[in-house]
């Protein structure tokens, strides 16, 4: 593919997406593939099945996609997979959508990523205009790395991290907090990441997807973790948010940020601006709930905008108050039967 082919003028701004209970939705995260060159406990099984390429919104799709909402009032926008880095062309989606940025309808074009990928693309993401990257790493043990992943190496994540911060671009360490495989690492963890000048930001095991192990067995509640943490490190809360739903705290002897995502411990949902898009055009109003919106079908169902805005404004339309995740403790299933993987994570 040479590159995206876009319509001569985008869409004017319209009314900013409003969501029933008076929350702006300004921050888009979308899938671009299911696939990934992992297969990490928590996020998907080690037999996946993949989406056939026709069921996948094309990178010309998914530019219309992302531009419909920009148009719309969204001013952060994360490409996720699977790991976006292993998507066919995915530079040419960067290239496209940094227009945006350009012309000042979007204020951040960022990604999260297992880090394999960034000795290759980190340069020509910061040229697109990506400022940062969240990249995923749970540990620091070559061995467990390997376990956790089913079959990555740690040397290659590093390399991409070192490629990352070379390139310029900031990074941020997002770990999932795994019951007798990491928890006790954070402290190193803590210390390397903000050694070399990162963010780090803990994520509890959400239950999404039959992953072949009992969410009873995974999951550590960030509430324990953070009380050992606090053992250690004296931890000053901050303010700030990022778009995100981490909580965040200085920590005094590193002065480096830390992050806590809790969505089984303490729903942070009161301030959700957000919602999801699939490889597949399926739009998720909430994490963790199963009603959806067929986008894809709008998209390709006319060359004018008009189907797919109607459709974008009756979604969010429905978007609810809060999430339901629970860990099911009588029977340790999912609370949904769709994998991290392929929401996006």
């Amino acid at each position: 593919m040479t590159g995206i082919h876009l319509p001569a003028i985008d869409q004017p701004q319209s009314d900013a997406l409003v969501d029933p209970f008076g929350r702006a939705i300004s921050y888009l995260r979308v899938s671009v593939t299911d696939r990934c060159d992992f297969r990490c406990v928590y996020c998907m099984s080690e037999d996946m099945a993949f989406l056939p390429k026709a069921d996948l919104l094309s990178l010309e799709e998914l530019d219309r996609l992302c531009t419909a909402f920009i148009a719309k009032g969204v001013r952060k926008l994360r490409l996720t997979g699977g790991e976006p880095l292993v998507r066919r062309g995915i530079m040419t989606l960067f290239a496209s959508l940094s227009r945006h940025l350009d012309a000042g309808t979007l204020d951040e074009l960022t990604l999260t990523t297992n880090g394999t990928q960034l000795p290759k693309y980190a340069a020509e993401l910061k040229q697109h205009g990506v400022k940062r990257v969240n990249v995923s790493l749970d540990t620091l043990d070559p061995d467990k790395f390997r376990a956790v992943t089913r079959w990555g190496e740690l040397d290659k994540v590093l390399a991409g991290i070192d490629a990352a911060q070379a390139a310029g671009l900031k990074v941020k360490i997002n770990a999932v907090a795994l019951k007798g495989v990491n928890e006790d690492e954070f402290p190193a963890l803590i210390d390397w990441a903000h050694g070399r000048g990162m963010d780090f930001t803990v994520i509890e095991v959400m239950p999404l997807g039959d992953v072949g192990a009992g969410r009873l067995d995974q999951y550590l509640p960030l509430s324990m973790l953070r009380a050992r943490l606090a053992e250690r490190y004296t931890m000053e809360d901050l303010d700030e948010r990022t778009g995100g739903p981490a909580r965040y705290v200085r920590v005094a002897e590193t002065g480096g940020k830390l992050g806590f995502i809790t969505p089984m411990t303490h729903n942070f949902c009161e301030s959700c601006n957000r919602v999801r898009v699939t490889c597949t055009g399926t739009l998720y109003m909430c994490l963790g709930q199963e009603d959806a919106a067929d986008l894809r079908r709008p998209l390709r169902a006319s060359e004018s905008n008009d189907l797919l805005d109607a459709a974008i404004t009756d979604a969010i339309s429905r978007k609810p108050k809060g999430h339901d995740f629970v860990i099911d403790r009588r029977r340790s299933r999912p609370a949904l039967t769709r994998h991290m993987s392929v929401t996006g994570g």
